[in-house]
């Protein structure tokens, strides 16, 4: 089960976040542990889960139920994103984006946590652990480059936008125009018609992305320009670089990630594409269970 916890982030900017396992016990006299969540729920360390552009906190449930159980297990909808505020006026930096995540960690009592960051929410959770280090104890980097991508990758975005012939008239349409049909798509890939089914809603006229495309491309302008080799060799904790095989972290670059980083460490997952943790769960899990289990021993 998933229990949603309301998070005030950056701005005033309500925050969904979703923790996974068992609901924290009552405490009658309504105190608190400093270090813990409230009503004074004991649980193993906790996990805060980042989902990357476009994702929402559901896309993690299979790895937060198995992490739920000896771990706290929090996955949070960022601003702009699932269930979470989607204002007009808001910042999409990534700045207010580092600050959320900062706010769900104290506000939700998971610090020191290990955070795990797909694509965006990796580069998120290396800047909050190079910002914050006292607030992390470990980071899983998962499919996210350090390079910039330049301006030629936010115009082919934005021609992407505009190819999404929406609205769909159903889900199984989504399913198989981003599994089959989307030009990206260089096979038949089930596992992101599924992705993409996930952040879809149901309007009069059809089904419509739960986002905002335009706030997703202002969201990512604020990355793909600069290069964020230098806050990741500000990273002291733990750290595991992960790749699909197939996504758009390559081997060269991952590798000297785990270089830059003080105490890096690599891994990668066949048969698995940008979405490494929704392709292949086993895998991944096969993957990053050890670091966990290293880095988050009690």
């Amino acid at each position: 089960m998933a229990r949603r916890i309301d998070v005030t982030g950056a701005g005033g900017v309500r925050l969904a976040a979703w923790e996974f396992g068992d609901p924290p016990k009552t405490d009658p006299a309504g105190t608190r542990d400093q270090a813990g969540p409230p009503g004074g729920h004991e649980c193993g360390p906790g996990v805060l889960l980042l989902h990357g552009l476009m994702g929402r906190a559901s896309h993690w449930a299979s790895t937060a139920r198995w992490l739920s159980e000896r771990h706290r297990a929090v996955a949070l909808d960022q601003r702009g994103h699932g269930q979470s505020e989607k204002p007009p006026q808001a910042a999409f930096t990534r700045e207010a984006y580092v600050e959320d995540a900062e706010a769900a960690l104290e506000q939700l009592g998971l610090s020191p946590a290990v955070l795990i960051g797909h694509a965006m929410g990796a580069l998120t959770a290396w800047q909050l652990a190079a910002k914050r280090p006292d607030l992390v104890r470990g980071v899983i980097i998962c499919d996210m480059r350090a390079s910039a991508l330049g301006a030629a990758s936010q115009r082919e975005w934005q021609d992407w936008f505009k190819a999404w012939p929406v609205p769909f008239a159903t889900l199984a349409d989504v399913r198989k125009w981003f599994g089959e049909d989307d030009p990206w798509v260089e096979r038949p890939n089930p596992a992101r018609g599924e992705f993409y089914a996930e952040v879809m809603h149901e309007c009069p006229d059809g089904w419509r992305p739960v986002f905002d495309p335009a706030q997703m491309l202002q969201s990512r302008e604020t990355w793909v320009y600069d290069a964020h080799w230098e806050e990741l060799a500000q990273v002291q904790c733990p750290a595991l670089v992960v790749r699909g095989l197939d996504g758009e972290l390559g081997r060269a670059e991952a590798q000297e990630m785990v270089r830059v980083l003080p105490r890096g460490e690599y891994a990668e997952v066949a048969d698995a594409g940008h979405l490494v943790h929704y392709d292949q769960p086993a895998a991944w899990r096969e993957a990053v269970e050890p670091f966990l289990d290293s880095v988050l021993a009690v």
